[in-house]
């Protein structure tokens, strides 16, 4: 693991140490070196140095092409569409084909983490996902008549067999140490997965039944620390929306 300079190919630019988040880059004898060990592998340096003077041995360096610019997406197309998405309740009965899975996941998986911690984790329910939504089923079912007097929503609630999952072929739950980088990672997915002609759910209420449950953290055997942050329902939509819908005055300021 780690950075590895190849002072034979390094032209001593300075791109790196410029860049170099941790200021751990330096140069001597106008070769790049590094100077310290709290290096966060960020990979800034490997993807500005115009030699390939750096590598990351231990890194899946498959997908570490050429860079693309956001400028190359029309920003009004792209904002628009941003604003067009809706949450999606109804779902049709189509799997989502392996390679949109693996996109929506590279997207997470690219998504920026604090200190380039990368400690975000994606479990897909699959074979265990009617056996998970039943048992959360349950626990609402349990709860409705406890919660009803204080909340309106659970009191007229219709809890069916899928409450939490609508139906959906494809489930992930987004976990990690970091309720912000998990955030952040989701939103990338769902971009990805918008993108892609699927509509996506996020069920708040399966993360709420999680973080009570033992049972179902135990069915989602997360990595050490990790909580379950978001929960995706993906699927093909079986409702289409003509209009963008209203959003309340935009608050913003300028100090």
């Amino acid at each position: 693991m780690g950075i590895q300079i190849d002072r034979s190919k390094c032209i001593g630019c300075g791109l790196c140490a410029k860049d170099c988040v941790s200021g751990v880059i330096g140069l001597n004898n106008d070769k790049a070196v590094m100077n310290a060990s709290h290096c966060i592998e960020c990979g800034h340096c490997y993807a500005i140095c115009p030699e390939q003077a750096v590598s990351m041995p231990g890194y899946d360096m498959a997908d570490c092409g050429n860079v693309v610019s956001m400028e190359e997406i029309d920003s009004n197309t792209l904002l628009a569409a941003m604003k067009s998405r809706r949450t999606i309740r109804q779902f049709k009965k189509l799997p989502i084909e392996q390679e949109k899975l693996d996109m929506i996941l590279q997207a997470g998986r690219y998504c920026p983490t604090g200190t380039n911690a990368q400690n975000v984790a994606y479990t897909i329910l699959g074979s265990k996902q009617e056996e998970i939504e039943a048992h959360c089923i349950q626990l609402f079912r349990k709860g409705q008549k406890i919660a009803s007097p204080v909340s309106r929503f659970v009191r007229n609630a219709n809890i069916d067999d899928q409450f939490l999952f609508k139906g959906a072929p494809l489930v992930i739950v987004v976990s990690g140490t970091s309720a912000v980088d998990a955030s952040l990672a989701s939103s990338y997915m769902e971009l990805m997965a918008e993108s892609l002609g699927l509509g996506v759910l996020y069920s708040g209420f399966f993360v709420a039944a999680a973080r009570l449950s033992g049972k179902v953290r135990k069915l989602l055997s997360l990595p050490p620390k990790h909580k379950p942050i978001t929960c995706m329902v993906i699927g093909y939509p079986d409702v289409r929306y003509q209009r963008i819908a209203p959003r309340k005055p935009l608050k913003a300021k300028t100090l």
